[in-house]
């Protein structure tokens, strides 16, 4: 039976009309119409900067329309505040997350609620909604000490907890583990079962074709068409999306060769109460190849980045060879001297600071590549860099001027990858790179990262997107509890053993690809890269290996 014929009171909840919002260098949304029932999951597709986060903070009342109407449950509306759309019961999950870091989950949750709430009742409803809908969370954690993804839980569950006539939902499943989207998909089907809306917003045409009922498309501003997805094909939607086709990835097969990124049985213990525990951790990832790294957000991803990245220096220098030199105890500013490149998973405040320009935030990087010379920035190459990026990334926004919190998430995740593509890596780690990004851009980082790969780039990518690593991957491994699986080659897998190991049932070991396990040290001398970069000696003033002539 079709789920809106079951619903007898199917009058319209939202609608839209003429809906128009422009800001002083791009019109963000031109004339959308659009109308939602009451009991229909509703989409709304478009790529990055085609309007979709404008239109839907209008109707959550963040943003006022320039021009158009809201009519809501039948009678007009002006949304002035997210308070009185919540109050109408209108309810919103951000694509960034709106959390402060030094409050707990529960207090987090306390200053949206209207109602007041005993600090005890409250925890009690938090655990029993997380734990109804498969997001389980702790009340009374911090939210500084959680993952990505966990804060995500916090934002739906933060939502759910106001029992919306209205559900807006801005990229809810980026972060989430198949198993979790399916245990979601299921919540919402209930909620639309029982009358409630829901404006879907997302970029995985799989998940809009399964879940949603109709569907409205964006681009550039405008509405382009609308759909019935379940009647459609992800091709068909693509194109109404970015009117074009799009690009296919192609992984061809390469010889590897030397190992640029090892880890040897790296432990780390975790101050944080929250925090996982890295258990023994050996991996290595050679020049010309991908390692995919999956797992369920919070099962120590947060912990192994900071290893890699340098922010967290490891108890013992060689459990981290980069280019064949130890570089465990290097902070980031000379792993990136050694040729690492970083992506975080957390684009708005370690990626970017969002109220810097985009090319300062180039800049941040990028001083060592010809931006910087005897301590003067050359603004003209900044400016330079952020307009390649920009350009070659198709980055939608003013300028290179532009302060980062003025992007979309989408665009913003392109800059940041594109940036860090740009300054030429011999090793890159990129965590989550199409988190919220369209499909089409999605297409574009991805082949950036094989392309890097053909050049013969050492790339290690950590992702919950399945689909995403089998797609660039040529081998696969899993982190869960803190330990890491075996790695087995893409082509020898599936995304059930994958997910299956997600899970912790695996027995960690030796990679299946004997070939990758190498001698390090005749690395160090066999790397034109690492000799480049010059011998590290122990410094006894900072208590780390520098580089000789830091030292």
């Amino acid at each position: 039976m079709d789920l809106l014929s079951a619903i007898p009171d199917r009058a319209p909840r939202l609608v839209l009309t003429g809906i128009t919002k422009r800001y002083p260098s791009v019109v963000a949304n031109d004339g959308i119409s659009l109308t939602v029932r009451a009991g229909e999951i509703h989409a709304l597709l478009g790529e990055n900067g085609a309007g979709k986060s404008t239109l839907m903070k209008i109707v959550y009342g963040v943003t006022q329309a320039d021009e158009g109407t809201i009519l809501w449950e039948g009678r007009y509306q002006t949304m002035n505040s997210p308070a009185q759309a919540r109050r109408m019961g209108i309810g919103m999950v951000f694509q960034h997350f709106s959390l402060f870091e030094t409050l707990t989950v529960a207090e987090n949750i306390a200053l949206v609620l209207d109602e007041q709430s005993a600090p005890a009742a409250l925890a009690a409803r938090i655990r029993a909604v997380s734990e109804k809908y498969g997001l389980p969370i702790d009340p009374h954690r911090l939210v500084h000490s959680m993952s990505v993804g966990e804060r995500q839980r916090v934002e739906i569950v933060r939502c759910l907890l106001q029992e919306p006539k209205l559900l807006i939902m801005d990229e809810p499943t980026s972060v989430l583990t198949p198993q979790a989207v399916q245990t979601l998909f299921n919540t919402l089907r209930q909620l639309a079962a029982e009358g409630c809306s829901i404006l879907y917003v997302s970029h995985k045409l799989d998940e809009i074709r399964a879940l949603c009922d109709s569907a409205t498309v964006l681009r550039s501003g405008r509405v382009s068409g609308t759909a019935i997805p379940r009647n459609e094909s992800n091709d068909s939607l693509a194109r109404m999306m970015i009117d074009g086709e799009m690009a296919e990835c192609i992984l061809a097969p390469q010889e590897t060769g030397d190992v640029r990124l090892e880890l040897n049985q790296l432990s780390a213990a975790t101050v944080d109460p929250f925090g996982i525990t890295l258990k023994d951790i050996s991996l290595s990832v050679r020049s010309g190849e991908i390692l995919g790294l999956a797992g369920v957000s919070g099962n120590g991803q947060k912990e192994l980045l900071a290893a890699l990245s340098g922010e967290n220096l490891s108890p013992r220098g060689p459990m981290i060879r980069l280019m064949g030199v130890s570089a465990g105890r290097l902070n980031p500013a000379q792993r990136r001297r050694i040729g690492l490149t970083f992506v975080p998973e957390e684009r708005l405040g370690r990626g970017a600071v969002p109220a810097m320009s985009l090319a300062d935030n180039a800049l941040l990087t990028g001083a060592r590549h010809g931006m910087v010379f005897k301590g003067v920035i050359w603004h003209g190459a900044v400016r330079r860099f952020a307009r390649e990026v920009i350009e070659r990334f198709g980055v939608k926004c003013g300028d290179e001027q532009s302060p980062a919190d003025s992007l979309s998430g989408g665009n913003l995740q392109k800059f940041i990858v594109g940036r860090e593509i740009m300054l030429k890596p011999h090793v890159m780690i990129v965590a989550q790179p199409t988190w919220g990004v369209d499909v089409g851009a999605a297409q574009l980082i991805r082949q950036a990262l094989i392309d890097l790969r053909q050049q013969g780039v050492a790339v290690l990518v950590i992702s919950e997107d399945l689909e995403e690593l089998f797609t660039i991957s040529d081998r696969i491994c899993v982190l869960a509890n803190g330990r890491l699986s075996p790695s087995v080659r893409q082509a020898d897998t599936s995304i059930e053993q994958i997910g299956n190991w997600m899970s912790g049932n695996f027995d960690a070991g030796a990679d299946v690809d004997a070939d990758a396990d190498v001698n390090a040290e005749a690395v160090a001398i066999a790397s034109p890269a690492a000799a480049a970069a010059g011998p590290l000696v122990f410094s006894a003033s900072t208590n780390q290996e520098l580089p000789r002539d830091q030292a």
